[in-house]
């Protein structure tokens, strides 16, 4: 990977331990939609349009049309929903394995429902969603790939840049204060996201911690469906908008288990956070 930008695979090499390499690299994949991306977008956005049906046909817009709070409480329950139910559990392995993983050597943390709104990024509850981080900060480990699907077709100023520079090199950060255990010891609310309105004022998120933006800041446009897929070592950040409208996607954790077992994986040159979320992950066999 070049230090002077981000190379974006358009197809993945030909073995999954290949990829697996690839991504512990640093190299980022943005894959073209699968018949099982398509398929958990179908029903992704029919859990969203029933939620919002009150608000009109276009979810992406239904954030104007209710308060706050109450936008809030559908989304969680939302997020409970792809998170929890296995139907959608099973939408996943069949994403992971279009992909090229074998379901069987896999671990999962589930799909997570990520809504960024119009000018999120002024409301004091929401600032942790813009933190630009590392998802091993969070006690994951460093064979973690991260999975992400949008559900529409987005402007590369609706997704997130990545710092590539940062991959290999430390960044300022506060990964210390985050303990997993602790993270998860009176409930799952956290862990799911954004369950509790006052969590982003309350919790304490690692960050990065620099004064500036690290740079460059390598960003990315995208179709509904189409599957990215990243180290979760890789420092990048959701960006802001003010574009009247919603941003849905979602976004899943991987790990090949007898990659963190043999201690493969991305490099770790700056994280400090303590707890392993592994543990928690779901099989990616069934019985």
């Amino acid at each position: 990977m070049s230090d002077a930008g981000l190379f974006f695979s358009r197809q993945a090499p030909g073995s999954e331990q290949a990829l697996r390499s690839a991504v512990y690299a640093g190299e980022v994949f943005q894959l073209a939609a699968t018949a099982a991306t398509q398929a958990l977008v179908i029903d992704a956005r029919a859990a969203l349009a029933a939620a919002l049906a009150d608000c009109g046909p276009d979810p992406r817009v239904a954030a104007r049309a209710l308060s706050g709070e109450e936008f809030f409480r559908r989304m969680g329950a939302l997020r409970r929903l792809f998170y929890t139910d296995p139907r959608f559990h099973d939408h996943l392995r069949a994403v992971v394995a279009a992909a090229g993983f074998s379901v069987k050597d896999v671990a999962f943390d589930p799909l997570r429902l990520r809504v960024v709104d119009h000018l999120g990024h002024e409301n004091p509850s929401a600032a942790a969603v813009y933190y630009p981080h590392r998802d091993t900060w969070y006690g994951h480990p460093s064979a973690l790939i991260v999975g992400w699907i949008a559900l529409d077709d987005l402007l590369p100023e609706e997704t997130f840049w990545f710092f590539p520079r940062n991959f290999a090199a430390p960044a300022p950060n506060d990964s210390e204060i985050f303990d997993y255990d602790a993270w998860v010891r009176d409930g799952w609310s956290l862990k799911i996201g954004w369950q509790d309105p006052e969590a982003g004022r309350r919790a304490r998120y690692p960050r990065f911690t620099g004064a500036t933006r690290p740079a460059p800041a390598v960003g990315f446009g995208c179709a509904a469906g189409e599957l990215l897929l990243f180290s979760g070592a890789h420092l990048h950040e959701t960006r802001s908008h003010a574009l009247g409208r919603t941003r849905f996607s979602l976004d899943f954790r991987l790990v090949h288990l007898g990659d963190a077992a043999a201690g493969r994986g991305a490099p770790n040159v700056d994280g400090r956070a303590r707890g392993s979320a592994l543990a928690d992950y779901v099989r990616g066999a069934v019985g």
